[in-house]
């Protein structure tokens, strides 16, 4: 079902099915919601009021931390909860914990799962709005946002602009975020990696498919270099790690013979010397530290959104002026 252009609807569960004036909505919202982190008093009361619980079934430190910061910053009461620390750890159902969570009363849950589909399960069974922080292989839509500010905020455009998404596709919740977010931008997309990292049936996601890095340096405009996923790995996938940064990282020998200067993100967290050396990730065409500013204006963003807030009125919103 359609949705008014600036409507998300009641959750974020990913980006395959958010039409391209949903998402610019979502990257125009947060360009204002920018400056609130610049203040002295960084702190809007935008959702004063708004209770939100963070629950990650998996280990975090951008994104957990990201959202908290989001959340604070737009004066929601949060509440943070971690499967370890939780009844979950004695068997209750991730149902059974929405509902506890529901009957006191809360308005949004921001979750990380390993189960994909994780988040689309729980929306359809609780009010709350759901907003979903990663779940198995299937999306991370926020972190595919914040990308596509970030690349937007340095070129300038993301329609017909050509950018690869290099390492471990096959297990990666960000690429298909990216490649969805991308192409429904316009941007031509590519992906590269060993064939055992890449999924059967690349092509059919309307993506170019390369396999020799250097092959997708000379192609690209952008690179988003992502991690080899060594825990949802049994083993078999690349010869060793120094095979894989020998073959398939990313350094400046390999930049160097590239016909124009690319612009390198990365997701985090990174295995330096692995996927990604040092002296990229930190070099003068490296944006992945701003991918991480970025992440909290977007997340402030799809809150205020899922609350109710319009993308015309969020230059009022960082005011404090209310969705």
């Amino acid at each position: 079902m359609s949705l008014p252009t600036a409507s998300l609807g009641k959750d974020l569960v990913g980006l395959e099915d958010l039409s391209a004036e949903q998402i610019l909505a979502i990257l125009d919202t947060a360009e204002p919601f920018k400056e609130i982190s610049e203040r002295r008093i960084k702190k809007v009361p935008v959702l004063r009021g708004k209770t939100i619980v963070n629950l990650f079934f998996e280990a975090s430190t951008r994104t957990r931390i990201s959202f908290e910061f989001a959340e604070k910053r737009l004066s929601a009461d949060s509440v943070n909860i971690s499967a370890a620390v939780s009844s979950v750890s004695k068997g209750e159902t991730l149902v059974d914990t929405a509902r506890n969570l529901e009957a006191m009363r809360i308005d949004m849950v921001v979750m990380r799962h390993g189960a994909s589909g994780a988040a689309q399960f729980l929306a359809d069974r609780i009010p709350s709005n759901v907003v979903n922080a990663g779940d198995g292989r299937h999306e991370h839509p926020t972190q595919g946002l914040l990308d596509l500010l970030t690349i937007r905020d340095h070129v300038g455009k993301i329609d017909g602009l050509k950018v690869c998404i290099i390492g471990d596709i096959l297990h990666s919740r960000v690429a298909r975020s990216n490649i969805y977010g991308l192409l429904t931008l316009g941007a031509e997309v590519a992906v590269c990696g060993p064939p055992t990292l890449l999924p059967l049936c690349a092509d059919e996601f309307g993506v170019e498919v390369f396999t020799r890095v250097e092959e997708a340096i000379e192609w690209a405009e952008v690179l988003n270099v992502l991690r080899l996923q060594l825990e949802r790995m049994e083993g078999g996938y690349v010869p060793s790690l120094r095979e894989y940064n020998r073959i398939w990282g990313v350094t400046n020998e390999r930049l160097a013979a590239a016909k124009r200067d690319l612009l390198i993100l990365h997701p985090g967290p990174m295995n330096r010397g692995v996927e990604i050396d040092s002296d990229v990730a930190d070099g003068e065409h490296s944006v992945i530290l701003d991918q991480v500013t970025n992440g909290v204006a977007v997340r402030m963003a799809v809150l205020y959104l899922l609350a109710g807030g319009q993308p015309e009125s969020a230059e009022a919103a960082k005011q404090g002026h209310g969705a």
